[in-house]
């Protein structure tokens, strides 16, 4: 599958301002199955500087600097990906100790995952419905993974452009939420019964109802398999339609665009986003 993305970003001022170093993940993530054709990167005003690097989670990180005043920030990104088909689930889980929920992960490889295993967000309510779920997938790992993707995929969805996720037990407990909020909630969930996750932002393709704004999803990291995608909002393991931009263990640092600016300004920002 080829896919071809456009995306922009138009902040405004409404007097000068002196933008700091902008921190930009909008360059897609190399996965086995994907890989990038075209990428070009446009900012106005220009940059005094742009560079390039790998983040401390793998990501790629574009920092850019400036050194005049401006009333406007425009950052304008095109790709083009060939994204091959796969099958999400040609692993095998190992140690076969893994094949159930709870486990530990090896030592070596646990001491490694430890910033997403951490139990942000993971309260008693949560855990319990965690537990439940796995118990009805008879506490076998992938079985309580799809199960978990299942049961919130029955929530009411809402479009929410702003703001930080909502807390997993408020989207429990609503059981509606925006992509971010059931990603966070399924993190929280995985993190329960001692499965390290992940957050990750980018692009769905052939969802009328993602395809014009950022999506978010999670990742789980299974023994065997590697970090593996578990879409809830879709209710389905990642495949070739997604494309990915970062993965974190904490989903504040997953801005495509983060910065600061000096002056007294108010700012609004307007969005595009495009498969062409």
């Amino acid at each position: 599958m080829h896919l071809h993305v456009r995306h922009k970003s138009e902040y405004t001022y409404d007097s000068p301002v002196a933008l700091g170093p902008q921190t930009l993940y909008l360059y897609p993530r190399a996965y086995p199955y994907q890989r990038l054709l075209k990428y070009e990167l446009l900012i106005d005003p220009l940059p005094a500087r742009i560079v390039r690097n790998i983040d401390v989670e793998g990501n790629v990180q574009q920092l850019v600097y400036f050194n005049r005043p401006t009333k406007y920030l425009h950052v304008s990104v095109e790709m083009e990906l060939q994204s091959d088909e796969f099958n999400s689930f040609d692993f095998v889980l190992f140690p076969f100790d893994t094949k159930r929920v709870p486990f530990r992960y090896p030592k070596a490889v646990e001491d490694l995952l430890q910033p997403y295993l951490e139990r942000v967000g993971v309260s008693e309510r949560v855990e319990s419905w965690a537990r439940q779920l796995a118990a009805g997938a008879n506490w076998k790992t992938t079985a309580f993974l799809i199960a978990l993707n299942q049961a919130i995929r029955q929530f009411t969805y809402e479009i929410r452009e702003l703001g930080a996720p909502f807390p997993p037990e408020q989207t429990l407990t609503l059981h509606k939420g925006s992509c971010r909020d059931y990603t966070t909630l399924f993190m929280a969930a995985c993190r329960s019964v001692g499965l390290a996750a992940r957050f990750v932002s980018g692009y769905l393709f052939g969802n009328p109802q993602q395809e014009h704004q950022l999506h978010a999803w999670a990742e789980v990291y299974l023994p065997g398999a590697g970090w593996r995608g578990f879409d809830p909002t879709e209710g389905s393991l990642v495949l070739n339609r997604h494309i990915f931009l970062t993965s974190t263990a904490k989903p504040e640092l997953a801005a495509p665009i983060s910065g600061t600016f000096l002056g007294r300004a108010n700012s609004t920002l307007h969005s595009e986003l495009m498969f062409v």
